[in-house]
């Protein structure tokens, strides 16, 4: 169907674009204008909610750099409101001939037909129903969705046309590209990593809790692999693979894990471990139920970055009696280590190959959207 549609586009002759005169009387609901239709405020708002709320857990202590952040992402969404009014345009224009426009049509209601039925089967349990209540309580009509559905599959369609023809990027290219931009492809001091990982739901629980990592770590001594154990007793989201963490960049870690990791040779487990909660946290190494070490971390309220502040050692139990209660013990096991590196070009060349294809996929792209803006009439408020 895509290949008839794309072969009747090829085959028509584009209009011309009258212009369209903005009035004064446009409202501020009206964010652009694109020859005789309108990106709304409402569209823009709604296209940057997504992106609003990932904003602002990550700057919601920052008000001037959430609202720096918040203005471009919602430049953005009017930047692409606005390419795909001129798309949809460009497409309606390109359909000149009365029995094209029927076909077209009759081919494009029933891919919608069929993602629609899709959507139905997958949110909603097969109940069309209950789509049509979802979609009049959020202000929609079925009519108006499918309208939306129509939309991006057509602007899917065009861009496919236009900007997704094959791109070839040669092996000098790729080499040459890796030699201007070697440091990209460092990686830091790596260690892979096993992990046992006991939940400890309340202080109360913490003395059976610990109990436990001990009679793990004796298994262990006495010659049950890692793996095993942690297959049979971790409470982490590695279970099922032995606690296998794989390859990581030790500072990828938290600095509690980081420094515990660095501290084992190659081959090596750690002894019981436990870990307050929060971002203002103790690791404390245990022997026989009892902390002997104890470091305290403390992370950055805006840059999240983490620092032992301290580092006690504890000659008895009382000692140690003014710590936060733990939320986790665990043991880890370093299998081996790897110092920083540069990747080779073999281990990266497909990657720079599609990253290259991508930019130039984005510069046809805008080439194109640019002509259009070209022999279009485009006002933004």
């Amino acid at each position: 169907m895509r290949a008839l549609i794309v072969t009747l586009i090829a085959g028509a002759v584009l209009a011309s674009a009258p212009r369209l005169r903005a009035e004064s009387h446009l409202v501020n609901g009206i964010d652009a204008v694109v020859h005789d239709s309108i990106v709304t405020y409402s569209e823009v708002e709604v296209m940057t909610l997504p992106a609003e709320t990932l904003l602002y857990r990550q700057y919601r202590d920052q008000a001037t750099v959430f609202q720096q952040r918040l203005n471009t992402a919602r430049g953005d969404s009017l930047e692409q409101l606005i390419e795909r009014q001129l798309i949809l345009r460009d497409f309606k224009n390109t359909i000149t001939q009365p029995e094209q426009q029927t076909m077209v049509d009759k081919l494009i209601s029933k891919d919608v037909d069929q993602e629609i039925a899709a959507e139905i089967k997958s949110r909603y349990a097969g109940d069309r129903m209950s789509m049509i209540q979802t979609l009049q309580a959020d202000g929609f009509t079925m009519e108006r969705h499918r309208q939306q559905i129509r939309d991006r599959l057509i602007v899917t369609w065009l861009r496919q046309k236009n900007i997704t023809s094959e791109i070839i990027v040669s092996p000098h290219r790729v080499e040459a590209y890796y030699l201007a931009h070697r440091d990209q492809f460092k990686v830091k001091d790596e260690v892979k990593l096993r992990m046992i990982v006991l939940k400890c739901p309340g202080e109360s629980e913490a003395p059976k809790t610990e109990r436990l990592a001990e009679d793990i770590l004796a298994e262990i001594n006495s010659g049950a692999t890692f793996a095993e154990m942690a297959t049979i007793h971790s409470e982490g989201s590695q279970r099922s693979q032995g606690g296998d963490l794989g390859w990581l960049e030790v500072s990828q870690l938290s600095k509690g894990l980081a420094d515990t990791a660095t501290s084992l040779q190659a081959g090596q487990h750690s002894g019981v471990l436990s870990r307050s909660a929060g971002y203002d946290y103790w690791v404390c190494q245990h022997e026989k139920g009892v902390p002997t070490v104890g470091r305290h971390y403390v992370a950055d309220s805006v840059t999240k970055t983490e620092t032992m502040t301290e580092e006690r050692r504890f000659e008895s139990a009382s000692a140690a009696t003014n710590l936060p209660p733990p939320v986790e013990f665990y043991l880890m096991l370093v299998e081996d280590k790897r110092p920083a590196r540069f990747k080779p070009l073999v281990e990266v060349r497909d990657q720079i190959e599609t990253d290259m294809k991508a930019e130039e996929r984005t510069r046809l792209e805008k080439q194109w959207v640019d002509k259009l803006k070209k022999k279009t009439f485009v006002r933004v408020f």
